[in-house]
């Protein structure tokens, strides 16, 4: 079995501390050339494994496509490939960006699982952010998915805002809870090059030379949370969202019973999955590749009307040797909460994992930063609070 991504580079908006491939685009027929390309590199795509477990359509905002376009895209998938009974169909979606009527539509075409964006429930932050909703759009948005029969509700936050207090973040945690969605994912926010805060909280100077005095001194009045803070955050959410009844299955993930999500379970332990658009990336059988990233170039290889060449389209194609697979069932399988298998590890190398991470695991173990539990490895609550700094230790050429 094997999952897809579909990835939607459009927004209204480019979001301040945002590095994903997006950009702004009003034009319908861009839109359409850019679906016609996935479409296309759908069909054109060489795939044995033709069983599909989960879709996952991100971006960007895939909402600021209309219903019919999704459908597009969804109605080629089912062409190209056979959907497993309980496949999860996840699509992001940001309030502001939708409808009573398409919310409906979208449902129809089979789209069983909504991931929104909230961020936060305080106006001034997302302000901040320069996100286009308020915390009302969302309440709506939310409503809406609700009422056209969505039973599986992603709700998105982010903590260590600029200018957010403890108790600011708290609020979001509460707002959130009360709307009973079945899974929520928090995220600290990381300040990354390119973007505007990579200029104005990094030292991306490219990016302050771009930046006017007035955008400077308003976000020099709005600092970010100093580590402590960020710290009690962090707590706070597994506490808030524990007791509202979800648990804790990945470092930043959290659900109701049944409602972990499939498609993010499939990057963290391992399994296949093809992705389709510009900069996505995929992995199969052992080798991972990049789509090019220029739209335009995508577009017009996709649309010639016959398969494009590999390097036209593909880029930094790497198969991955056993240590490259080895370091990544420890690193990524080690952020779920359930652990990784020991025996599995075995099964998958041929290699026993203390042949290969003996000194490591004497070392966390004595930390007390993992424990081993019969064929279980997992962190424990201190490894999960510094999970950064002991995951970095598989890192074999560290």
């Amino acid at each position: 079995m094997i999952s897809l991504y579909i990835h939607i580079p459009f927004c209204i908006r480019k979001c301040l501390y945002c590095d994903f491939l997006s950009f702004p685009c009003s034009s319908d027929g861009l839109k359409n050339k850019y679906i016609d390309a996935l479409c296309n590199e759908i069909e054109l795509t060489e795939v044995e494994d033709r069983l599909v477990g989960s879709i996952f359509i991100g971006g960007g905002t895939p909402t600021t496509l209309d219903p019919d376009q999704i459908g597009r895209i969804l109605d080629k998938i089912r062409e190209k490939f056979t959907l497993s009974i309980a496949i999860e169909i996840t699509l992001e979606c940001n309030p502001g960006t939708t409808s009573p009527e398409n919310l409906i539509q979208l449902y129809r075409i089979g789209i069983n699982r909504l991931s929104i964006g909230l961020q936060s429930s305080i106006d001034s932050e997302l302000e901040a952010l320069g996100r286009i909703h308020k915390y009302s759009d969302f309440v709506n948005t939310f409503k809406w998915a609700r009422e056209a029969g969505f039973e599986n509700i992603n709700v998105d936050l982010m903590s260590a805002l600029p200018g957010q207090s403890l108790e600011n973040y708290k609020n979001t945690l509460t707002n959130v809870v009360k709307m009973n969605p079945e899974h929520v994912s928090a995220y600290s926010l990381i300040v990354e090059e390119n973007t505007v805060f990579g200029g104005i909280y990094g030292d991306d100077k490219s990016v302050i030379e771009k930046l006017d005095d007035g955008i400077l001194a308003k976000y020099k009045n709005l600092p970010l949370p100093d580590e402590d803070t960020e710290r009690e955050m962090y707590y706070l959410t597994e506490e808030v969202l524990t007791e509202a009844g979800f648990h804790r299955y990945e470092i930043s993930n959290y659900a109701k019973d049944g409602y972990e999500c499939k498609h993010n379970k499939v990057y963290w332990t391992g399994g296949d999955y093809i992705s389709f658009g510009i900069g996505a990336s995929s992995y199969v059988k052992g080798v991972r590749y990049n789509n090019i990233s220029n739209v335009n170039a995508y577009i017009n290889e996709w649309n010639q009307g016959s398969r494009p060449r590999k390097d036209n389209i593909y880029c930094d194609i790497t198969p991955l040797s056993d240590q490259d697979m080895m370091e990544e069932y420890m690193f990524v399988g080690l952020r779920l909460m359930e652990g990784i298998s020991i025996s599995g590890f075995y099964d998958k190398f041929g290699v026993a994992m203390r042949d290969v991470y003996g000194h490591v695991l004497e070392k966390l173990v004595s930390e007390g930063l993992i424990i081993v539990e019969e064929d279980i490895l997992k962190l424990s609550k201190r490894g999960i609070d510094v999970s950064n700094l002991v995951l970095c230790e598989f890192l074999l050429d560290n």
